[in-house]
């Protein structure tokens, strides 16, 4: 079954996103895991448009590692999110980016610059490479006892 993570749409999602949807480097990931297989958590994503820098340098390449309880839970505490739940996307994907292009490092601040396009692309690919692949709960009617499947949707809390 699909978990909910922090409150009901606090991280915005562009909508319902199948397998399908998910870039390509990751189509090939999001099969059923393997038990044998070593756990992977970096995945690498390329920007649709690019963070620019100070001097112009255009940033799309990167590496984003899965979230743990922590990722999710300090940026509720932070000022920004406080005065604005919608900044909460920006602090926690500034969090979880590993690597763009030659930057030494990313945060908040550099997220926040980032074109909506790029944004929007991120907070998918987070909800992909964070979630068992699949948006389906399997669930038993309580007065017929008929097994079906229902779509739980990709938006957090839902």
């Amino acid at each position: 079954m699909r978990r909910g993570r922090l409150t009901e749409g606090s991280l915005p999602s562009a909508g319902p996103i199948g397998q399908s949807d998910a870039p390509s480097s990751l189509q090939n990931h999001l099969a059923p895991a393997d038990s044998s297989a070593p756990l992977r958590t970096h995945f690498p994503f390329t920007l649709p448009r690019g963070y620019a820098d100070a001097d112009g340098t255009v940033h799309r390449e990167g590496t984003m590692r899965l979230a743990t309880a922590r990722d999710e839970l300090v940026p509720l505490a932070d000022m920004r999110v406080r005065d604005n739940p919608a900044y909460l996307s920006v602090v926690l994907i500034g969090r979880l980016i590993t690597s763009l292009g030659t930057l030494k490092s990313v945060d908040a601040d550099i997220v926040e610059h980032f074109f909506a396009a790029d944004l929007a692309y991120l907070q998918k690919f987070y909800e992909k490479i964070n979630s068992d692949g699949t948006s389906v709960a399997s669930t038993v009617c309580p007065h017929c006892s008929h097994e079906f499947d229902v779509d739980m949707g990709s938006r957090l809390g839902e």
